[in-house]
């Protein structure tokens, strides 16, 4: 009998991990033209318009399986005119059978169709306001490397594998998981990532990556679109600083880090003088500015911080595609 029991206990905890793993591992779609495929990919977005006399941005999340969470900033969209006002107000919708998406909230109701919001008030019948889809671009993308750059990817594979180790290409775009092969100290890089569409999923496992400066200080590359923007979020700086903004882009839509890193430094004895400083624009909006970092932030690949180190994209388990990389010494 006891022989029995130990036999099932066994063959329980063979089973048990296998079905935990399948449980927290979520569809990751890394394809634009593939997530094109569920009909909720194309209403997810932004939009923005008028209300009367106040302008208003609308960041739709969409939560899979025609659910959607409708984020509001009151004075455009974040880097585009928002506020600033924490928090934001959030309304839920699903999907109907038509394709359009209602949310409603007191006497007010938006209807999501054909790339607008039409928004309409129980309170007022001759109040209507309509917000229209936009596809923002960063000013920065497709920004050519500089005379004297060091290009570490330009889409060809003797650029990754000149420049990078542990470098794996899907087509021109470079995966996650790359180790530059060269060091820096201080320096100024510009990288252009996309993060996949995981609509289930939520947290740190929707589209989690990260650029490691010098393999030490890591800006979180996460899809956080239309988050609140704390520190373990897209251009957050974990457990030292969260984004000025919250400045993500949708997923699947090519965005931006534009880095101004100056080193830690030391004296002739080894004592650390001054703290390494890093200012980022992200999707070319400053969300750090000459930002001291007290030390190594977590998942560092060394906890020294004197000498050069490497550009580090971190695997988190989710495919986030990277290119146009490149590189200016100081």
């Amino acid at each position: 009998m006891k022989k029995q029991h130990l036999l099932a206990l066994i063959l329980i905890a063979a089973i048990i991990p296998p079905l935990c793993r399948a449980a927290d591992t979520l569809p990751a779609v890394a394809d634009p033209a593939e997530a094109a495929k569920d009909p909720d990919f194309a209403i997810q977005g932004e939009y923005t318009g008028t209300a009367g006399e106040d302008k208003f941005g609308v960041q739709v999340i969409a939560l899979g399986d025609g659910e959607f969470e409708a984020v509001i900033s009151r004075g455009g969209l974040p880097g585009d005119g928002w506020d600033g006002e924490k928090p934001r107000e959030s309304i839920k919708g699903k999907r109907a059978e038509d394709g359009s998406v209602t949310f409603e909230k007191d006497e007010w109701t938006g209807t999501l169709k054909d790339g607008k919001i039409t928004v309409t008030s129980s309170a007022e019948a001759s109040f209507t306001a309509t917000l229209d889809r936009v596809e923002r671009e960063s000013p920065t993308l497709g920004a050519k490397a500089p005379e004297g750059a060091v290009v570490l990817f330009d889409g060809t594979p003797e650029t990754a594998a000149k420049h990078w180790e542990k470098a794996v290409l899907e087509g021109n775009l470079l995966t996650q998981g790359a180790i530059s092969s060269a060091t820096f100290s201080d320096f100024s890089l510009h990288i252009e990532f996309r993060l996949p569409w995981m609509p289930k999923a939520r947290g740190q496992a929707r589209g989690n990556s990260g650029l490691y400066v010098t393999g030490r200080y890591e800006v979180q590359m996460l899809d956080s679109f239309g988050l609140a923007g704390v520190d373990n979020e897209c251009g957050g700086i974990y457990k030292v600083a969260e984004p000025k903004q919250n400045l993500c882009y949708p997923p699947l839509r090519w965005q931006t880090y534009d880095v101004d890193f100056t080193a830690a430094k030391f004296d002739a004895e080894g004592n650390k003088t001054a703290n390494a400083k890093l200012t980022v624009k992200h999707n070319g909006y400053p969300i750090h500015e000459n930002l001291e970092i007290p030390g190594p932030t977590g998942g560092a690949r060394s906890k020294d911080e004197n000498g050069p180190g490497p550009v580090f994209l971190q695997d988190h388990g989710n495919p986030v595609r990277y290119r146009n990389i490149w590189v200016v010494k100081k």
